[in-house]
């Protein structure tokens, strides 16, 4: 990853943490909680591409499992947002940019109901029954509701600030710098070399002139 890739998604993951444990966890919604950590893993997925979105899908729910007031096993929460991140960076355009916002939404909706999917079922593995008693069918439409409603506020910001994260300007100058400090130094020295084959081959043509009217002058000397 690239440096400021890193940093990005690192203060955008922060900041989306905050936000879930501290206002989203407390507004006591029936149903599941809007997750702000999912879309900020899905908008950075889908400028990003999906190893990007792998990783930090699997730090940001890394974070979440460690963050208070966790109550289940750690780990749980990274690996369901790191096949998450991946799916949903699979969906990135060659050109990095989304020709509609019904792709974002589709794969909003989607990313929700198989998070909370994923979520129940490798708790059944472990031995958490919560979802069974909440239900399992009230949580998949709370949260693909939740998510959908709060997808607009969220993924376009998380995806213009990822491609603006792209395209760094020290970056972009140093580069030009670069460019032109190379063919600045090709030109003169492959100029120098033309005009110095030039004036070489134009003595040289002199001097075999100049060997032939001497060669010419003694023959004749020579006849007389």
């Amino acid at each position: 990853m690239r440096v400021n890739r890193i940093l990005l998604s690192t203060a955008l993951v922060a900041v989306a943490l905050v936000l879930q444990v501290s206002v989203l966890a407390r507004l006591h919604l029936p149903g599941a909680v809007p997750d702000v950590l999912l879309l900020t893993v899905l908008g950075l997925a889908m400028v990003y591409g999906h190893v990007t979105g792998a990783l930090v899908g699997f730090g940001a729910g890394l974070l979440a499992d460690l963050a208070p007031p966790s109550d289940h096993a750690a780990g749980r929460y990274a690996m369901v947002l790191c096949v998450i991140g991946y799916l949903a960076g699979l969906v990135k355009p060659e050109n990095g940019r989304l020709k509609s916002a019904t792709t974002p939404m589709a794969v909003v909706v989607g990313a929700a109901v198989g998070s909370t999917l994923l979520y129940a079922g490798v708790g059944a593995l472990v031995g958490d029954s919560a979802a069974r008693h909440v239900g399992l069918v009230s949580l998949l439409g709370s949260a693909a509701l939740y998510d959908l409603l709060l997808a607009p506020f969220v993924v376009p910001g998380v995806m213009a600030l990822a491609r603006r994260a792209e395209h760094d300007p020290l970056a972009d100058t140093a580069s030009a710098a670069k460019a032109a400090d190379i063919s600045s130094g090709w030109l003169p020295s492959g100029t120098g070399l033309r005009i110095g084959g030039q004036r070489g081959a134009g003595l040289r043509i002199r001097a075999a002139r100049a060997r032939v009217a001497r060669a010419g002058r003694i023959k004749g000397v020579k006849r007389l």
